[in-house]
């Protein structure tokens, strides 16, 4: 028996398969369903991969579920970014005397080229550092939240790096307020989770 999807289900990986016929079921509408079951039978698939398979796909599903159930709200998102902006801003106010000592701009165009500068690399050490070394910032701390991967787990450096330079996307500040995911979050593959 062949339907649209029989072709679209011959050309998935063993694992897909068991996943697809197994715990992901609710995600496929019937005809994918069936093209995928007759296609896991034709394979005649490995017992213990179909067991193995099963029961990873089941603890990241658990895992999935019990992260989308801790998300922060937007409140704790926006009180985070009130705080760390107060902590950039202490930051850069701090560092601005001390880095004038040694670079005096000549003309307006390079002292407003310097202030920039310097603020970009600030906020990119800030969130880079704090992230990658403590899963958190100032402001998470303060309100008992962390970043975690969509599925739960620590996020790697990468995803970090993707993170705070997501951060720079024009109104990436305020997409928390209209979605549960804000740009850097999405793009990322990451949350913000309760701790």
């Amino acid at each position: 028996m062949n339907n649209e999807f029989t072709k679209v289900m011959s050309e998935r990986t063993d694992e897909q398969l068991i996943r697809i016929v197994s715990v992901e079921r609710e995600k496929y509408n019937p005809e994918a369903l069936e093209a995928a079951d007759v296609e896991f039978r034709r394979r005649n698939i490995d017992p213990s991969l179909v067991e193995n398979t099963r029961s990873e796909a089941e603890t990241a599903n658990t895992e999935t579920k019990k992260v989308n159930g801790t998300m922060a709200g937007s409140g704790q998102r926006f009180l985070n970014f009130i705080i760390d902006s107060l902590i950039l801003l202490l930051l850069w106010s701090l560092l601005i005397p001390v880095l004038d000592l040694v670079y005096q701009p000549l003309d307006q165009t390079s002292l407003q080229l310097y202030t920039y500068g310097l603020g970009c690399i600030i906020f990119t050490g800030y969130y880079t550092f704090m992230e990658i070394k403590f899963r958190k910032t100032v402001g998470k701390f303060i309100t008992k939240t962390k970043v975690v991967k969509n599925d739960g787990q620590l996020p790697s450096n990468s995803d970090i790096f993707t993170r705070t330079f997501c951060r720079f996307i024009p109104f990436d500040r305020f997409s928390f307020l209209f979605v549960k995911n804000g740009f850097h979050d999405r793009l990322s593959e990451t949350r913000v989770i309760k701790d």
